[in-house]
């Protein structure tokens, strides 16, 4: 009797083995090249002039001095670009 239960619950578990394996390869044939709907745009970065940083211009914080925008990634680069340690 104990060996139809230890049998029973060994095919429990390769049975959900088999089904999880089977839906991630499921899940990992659908790209986003097969979903529909437009690809999302790029989006062109910036480089942050004080650190190096990329970011993204519509999410970054920004100055504007000698008639050009500069884009910060955080507010420390922005003051440290403001009173010229950069």
């Amino acid at each position: 009797m104990t060996k139809v239960i230890l049998l029973a619950i060994l095919f429990i578990v390769v049975a959900r083995i088999f089904w999880r394996v089977f839906d991630g390869v499921i899940a990992g044939a659908r790209t986003p090249a097969n979903s529909p709907g437009p690809p999302a745009s790029p989006v062109k970065l910036v480089r942050d002039p004080v650190c190096g940083t990329f970011v993204a211009p519509g999410t970054a914080l920004s100055l504007t001095a000698s008639g050009s925008t500069h884009y910060f990634c955080s507010d420390v680069c922005r003051e440290s670009f403001r009173t010229g340690a950069a």
